[in-house]
């Protein structure tokens, strides 16, 4: 079973830019449909961005033009980097992955995915 750590999280002020990554040990994340998603306290968890193996990308309404969801070179690492972040976004962010081995679309639903991070803390001050 893949573990998927995240990382770089952290405290900014609206405006503010960061750049979230997930790491798989052991595990080529290439071909694989991934994605991010937030859930705020008292909030259901949602999609902000997910990728599949195309490497065709979709995003929530409200982070469009804001955030990119990519991959690296090496297919070990996923990202989110995250520009004018507002107080909205403050939030754990999660990383997911489905584990079949070349994923052609990407779906939404947190049941699509078989395989969960931790989480990394988001908190954008106003």
């Amino acid at each position: 079973q893949v573990q998927l750590v995240e990382s770089g999280g952290g405290s900014v002020q609206s405006g503010g830019s960061l750049r979230l990554s997930c790491a798989a040990s052991g595990y080529i994340l290439s071909g694989k449909c991934m994605g991010w998603f937030r859930q705020a306290p008292g909030k259901e968890r949602e999609g902000v961005a997910i990728i599949d193996g195309d490497g065709d990308t979709a995003y929530a309404d409200s982070v469009k033009g804001r955030f990119i969801i990519s991959q690296d070179n090496t297919g070990n690492t996923l990202y989110l980097q995250m520009d004018n972040l507002k107080p909205e976004d403050t939030a754990m962010y999660h990383c997911a992955v489905k584990y079949a081995a070349y994923c052609r679309v990407g779906l939404w639903g947190r049941s699509f995915y078989d395989a969960w991070g931790q989480g990394t803390q988001v908190t954008v001050s106003s």
